[in-house]
């Protein structure tokens, strides 16, 4: 599952984690069906003990040893895998007022897929991904569109739409648009209060891109298209849409999004 992760897979993961540990699974024990409450079909709720190999990312300390369940999916046979001296990467949280015990610190997995198979390439490919995380001009969260205008220039063609956005910590961030007579449409974000019009447009697979990618609506909302003529307001909806069609799809292969 690890090599079917993408680039939004792991940053949705690292984001939702506390911990980031690779460990070696040394004990497995199926639990009943009447101990695994909302248990899916076709799975089995596993409490693991496991060996600490690394702490790959996280504050707070961790014993030699971990515990935790985890729901996996029955084989062919309708038995629960084998995974005792499998090596995993675990995404995880603390549990608040669980002291350690003999058989380990006792962890949360934070989501469905939190536990995947550990290799050096899939660990090349997180820690690219948790660097980026920690540096300290990471974008803010996105959640929405707050203003949109277009306005047309003096030339026949020329254009500039400016997309405003809002955040989860209310810091400004802005998207321009620019159309340009016998040039191809250009645009940009803006991740601050300067609204810059030399600013591009974020490569795919990056924190900024990201961010926009995996939480803009498919399209613009009416109430946010400020323009008042009717020519206008296409415009706007349209430079929208090539932002959109730019940035391309958010793509998930083991997350859900929320």
């Amino acid at each position: 599952m690890a090599d079917r992760a993408t680039y939004v897979d792991l940053v949705t993961l690292a984001e939702r984690s506390e911990l980031v540990i690779r460990a070696e699974i040394r004990r497995q024990t199926q639990l009943a069906p009447e101990r695994a409450p909302g248990l899916a079909p076709g799975f089995a709720r596993l409490y693991i003990e496991a060996e600490t190999q690394a702490l790959i990312a996280g504050n707070s300390s961790i014993g030699e040893s971990l515990v935790y369940l985890v729901d996996v999916p029955l084989t062919p046979k309708g038995k629960a895998p084998k995974l005792k001296k499998r090596q995993m990467v675990l995404f995880a949280n603390t549990v608040p007022g669980r002291p350690t015990t003999k058989r380990g610190t006792e962890i949360q997995l934070s989501a469905k897929n939190a536990q995947l198979d550990y290799s050096s390439a899939f660990e090349a490919r997180l820690r690219a991904v948790l660097t980026s995380l920690a540096q300290s001009d990471v974008p803010p969260k996105v959640e929405g569109i707050a203003d949109a205008l277009a306005v047309p220039g003096t030339l026949a063609g020329e254009s500039e739409t400016q997309i405003f956005l809002t955040t989860e910590d209310r810091s400004p961030v802005s998207i321009t648009v620019l159309r340009r007579p016998g040039l191809r449409p250009v645009w940009g974000v803006s991740w601050g209060e300067i609204v810059d019009s030399s600013a591009r447009a974020p490569a795919k697979n990056t924190l900024q891109w990201y961010r926009l990618a995996c939480s803009l609506p498919r399209e613009l909302p009416s109430r946010a298209n400020l323009a008042r003529d009717p020519a206008a307001r296409r415009l706007a909806t349209n430079d929208y849409s090539l932002v959109v069609d730019g940035l391309g799809e958010c793509a998930r292969a083991i997350t859900e999004t929320g």
